[in-house]
């Protein structure tokens, strides 16, 4: 009678053992869940703001487009205006799906696996970005002034084109460098924090 009261004692221990097991495995999923949406929620602040200032920017062009009255003006305006509207889009995007990854009914592999492609795609829209940016740094001037000071540079000599590119230039690369590296860590780190599910895979 005794040893099936222990077996029966064990046993309940055991339940009990277990239960607390997925109690924790739950508290767990959910802390890192929210740790995970936390950190690429600061991307998603950086790009928001970028984004908006872009958008505005893009307005204000389109509504001044009767001032390029040139076909080179004309098209450095469409350029100037696409990058604007569309690169901002892919990036929020690209944010959007990292943070879509579904921590609660995907295993530990599927996580990782998602997490690391989605990464790569953010990460590739970022290197696209930073050569773009270079891009539209030579296309978007002819626009700028022409809409801003009302010449256009291709006939009128104006100065502001001697010290506006290599200044903006030395700018671009180093924001370029503390931006992407600045990324590069903050998904380094939210894949660190995915990696604390795989205590819980098992």
């Amino acid at each position: 009678m005794e040893l099936e009261e222990m077996q029966a004692t064990w046993s309940q221990m055991s339940d009990q053992l277990n239960n607390q097991k997925k109690l924790t495995d739950k508290l767990i999923i959910k802390m890192t869940k929210e740790r995970y949406k936390n950190k690429i929620s600061i991307l998603s602040k950086y790009e928001g703001i970028g984004a908006v200032v872009c958008f505005i920017m893009a307005i204000l062009l389109i509504s001044r487009f009767d001032e390029l009255n040139t076909w080179y003006l004309l098209a450095s305006g469409v350029f100037t205006v696409c990058y604007l509207i569309v690169l901002p889009v892919i990036v929020l995007r690209s944010i959007r799906n990292l943070k879509s990854i579904d921590l609660t009914n995907n295993n530990y592999k599927e996580i990782l696996i998602a997490y690391t492609k989605k990464k790569r795609q953010f990460l590739l829209t970022q290197k696209v970005g930073i050569y773009l940016n270079f891009i539209l740094l030579v296309v978007s001037l002819p626009v700028i002034v022409k809409v801003f000071k009302g010449k256009n540079i291709f006939i009128t000599n104006v100065n502001l084109m001697y010290w506006y590119i290599p200044t903006m230039a030395v700018f671009l690369i180093l924001f370029s460098i503390w931006g992407y590296g600045t990324y590069k860590n903050l998904t380094t780190s939210a894949s660190h924090i995915l990696e604390e599910l795989e205590d819980t895979s098992s």
